[in-house]
């Protein structure tokens, strides 16, 4: 592979808002004060914007769409683009904002996700019968194969039966999540978490645990990317973007294929590494997707930071909670802290990078990696970020 060259771009801006059960406006609203947030903490203002990327929850009955434009009184935009990779649609929003910079379609690109799951006439999807696909594509669901929790939780038991992973190893993952999150004023679920906890708390389906899974909350977080020169001129440090990466391995869904142990991770590291020209050994903090205990462990052995069938005992060592060797998931991640699908994971990059975590702050950030993983561990985007605009 030819080595490709860093996209010099920034993350200038950040916006959160929400975080809560609690319906208390539209999703087009929460957008709206993330946005100003974003804005204000960049230092731009809103005739700076000339791109806008938008992602909402495809699932979700009242989510953003293009019209948001309109909502957000953007005028003249350049680009406009609602890209959907599911839960790798918010780290693919950063890789497109940087492409269409580098490229001249955009100067300034504002990446907007805001839903609002919880509450009002809004539900999470239950099972909707109405949603069964017909034909072959619906035999899982007819035969009470539902949701995310359930699809992801055999994709656990594979791994198991392979390698011998074990609940215990979960309860590792979710208790780390937890130490990060009690630290963390926008999580969710502040309260500490044990291991004698997490083994009394139901089960959602086994191997899963209620703490194992991520709570949907309503929110909205805006990033605003703009180039590494415009960025240095700005309010806040840049939080550069060195490296990028796809990997969507493709699964026929038959006997042969281990997609549930061999993620889309193997295929976009390299080409994340190599384009900021670092090894997986340089790498200081880690922001994974999570929508379950399971996909952090199967993230860290298709990134190479132990090998495949070795994630238990990796996690288990109490590497990735404060103190440990490599901080993962500093948020709380999706299952503790707040569950934004991928920008939970870009937001705490920035905020690591840029060195104001506080009493959750990485000791070391020239390196942080960020992931979305979409489908049941379909589809793979990453990027490395970092202070520095070089690590070469």
């Amino acid at each position: 592979m030819a080595e490709a060259t860093a996209p010099g771009t920034a993350i200038v801006g950040l916006g959160m808002v929400g975080f809560t059960r609690e319906y208390t406006e539209s999703a087009d609203a929460l957008a709206a004060r993330a946005l100003r947030l974003a804005l204000e903490d960049s230092g731009l203002t809103k005739d700076d914007i000339d791109g806008l990327q938008i992602n909402g929850d495809p699932f979700s009955r009242k989510g953003l769409s293009m019209e948001l434009q309109g909502f957000l009184g953007l005028r003249d935009l350049r680009l406009l683009t609602q890209p959907e990779g599911y839960g790798s649609t918010a780290t693919q929003m950063l890789q497109f904002a940087s492409l269409a910079i580098r490229a001249g379609l955009a100067s300034v690109v504002a990446c907007v996700f805001a839903d609002t799951p919880s509450g009002g006439d809004q539900r999470a999807f239950t099972g909707d019968m109405s949603r069964v696909p017909a034909g072959m594509a619906g035999l899982p669901m007819a035969y009470g194969l539902f949701g995310a929790p359930a699809a992801y939780a055999m994709a656990c038991r594979r791994h198991m039966a392979l390698y011998g992973t074990t609940s215990d190893h979960l309860a590792s993952i979710a208790v780390s999540n937890r130490k990060w999150a009690v630290l963390n004023p926008f999580a969710v679920f502040k309260e500490p978490l044990g291991y004698e906890e997490y083994h009394a708390s139901r089960w959602v389906v086994e191997p899963f645990h209620l703490v194992d899974c991520c709570m949907p909350v309503n929110g909205a977080i805006v990033v605003i990317v703009t180039s590494a020169e415009r960025a240095r001129d700005l309010r806040q440090p840049p939080v550069y973007i060195l490296g990028m990466g796809q990997g969507h391995p493709g699964n026929p869904r038959r006997a042969g294929f281990e997609c549930e142990v061999n993620t889309g991770a193997a295929i976009a590291r390299d080409t994340c590494l190599d384009m900021a020209g670092i090894k997986v050994t340089d790498i200081d903090v880690c922001e994974f997707y999570d929508p379950f205990t399971y996909v952090t462990l199967v993230t860290l052995e298709d990134y190479g930071f132990c090998e495949k069938g070795e994630g238990g005992g990796f996690v288990s060592a109490g590497k990735l909670e404060p103190g440990g060797s490599l901080p993962t998931n500093t948020s709380g991640g999706q299952v503790s802290g707040y569950y934004m699908q991928g920008m939970t994971p870009i937001s705490e990059a920035v905020i690591q990078a840029r060195g104001q975590a506080g009493d959750r702050q990485a000791p070391k950030r020239d390196a942080i990696l960020v992931t979305g993983s979409g489908g049941i561990l379909d589809y793979h985007s990453c990027a490395i970020v970092s202070p520095h605009p070089s690590l070469r």
